[in-house]
């Protein structure tokens, strides 16, 4: 979700720019603007004397300006730190026995564990994130169940082989993991 906000964030700030940059370009090469246009040529300026000082004596008018600019500045932050944070997990430390280690990409590792989730019976479907960090790695499992599929057994068999599996190949103390399971929506069907 935060990918598509990003990319609608940047695609209106840069459509934004484009339009106003492109508008204030043409008008002072010469380009004559329509009417309503906020300005009319080349020596003209966006916002004259009157309009700036227009508001300042309004006791609403400050309290106003901090208020969005405020909001506007808490926002740029959220967005930065989601932007920053790192949800996925890039690469996992692997204990290879002689002290030095190897580094294993994390979605390889998610691929298999998604695989060897699939072979179980009654699942349709396994999708999995690997969190934490690169020595001490956790897992987000999502499995999509048939609806035949008994849930307990389907998760005893998930944590019992493919997470057993995960934790032993990477060398790691522990695989914390963090399961969610859902059934296959069906439609309903007329019979006769």
């Amino acid at each position: 979700m935060i990918k598509t906000v990003n990319r609608v964030l940047l695609g209106l700030a840069g459509l934004l720019c484009l339009v106003a940059g492109g508008s204030v370009l043409a008008v002072g090469l010469g380009v004559r603007p329509p009417s309503w246009w906020v300005h009319d040529g080349r020596h003209d300026v966006l916002l004259d004397d009157a309009a700036r000082t227009r508001w300042r004596d309004a006791g609403w008018w400050w309290p106003t300006v901090i208020a969005v600019l405020a909001a506007l500045v808490l926002l740029a932050l959220w967005w930065l730190a989601a932007v920053l944070r790192r949800r996925r997990l890039g690469e996992v430390l692997v204990d290879t026995g002689d002290g030095r280690g190897a580094l294993l990409h994390g979605r390889a590792l998610e691929d298999v564990l998604a695989e060897e989730a699939e072979e179980t019976p009654g699942v349709a479907r396994a999708r999995v994130r690997l969190t934490g960090r690169r020595r001490a790695p956790g897992a987000r499992v999502r499995l999509l169940l048939e609806p035949h599929a008994d849930p307990g057994e389907a998760l005893r068999t998930v944590a019992g082989r493919a997470l057993t599996h995960a934790r032993d190949s990477t060398g790691a103390a522990a695989l914390p993991a963090e399961v969610r399971l859902r059934a296959v929506g069906h439609r309903a069907e007329r019979v006769s």
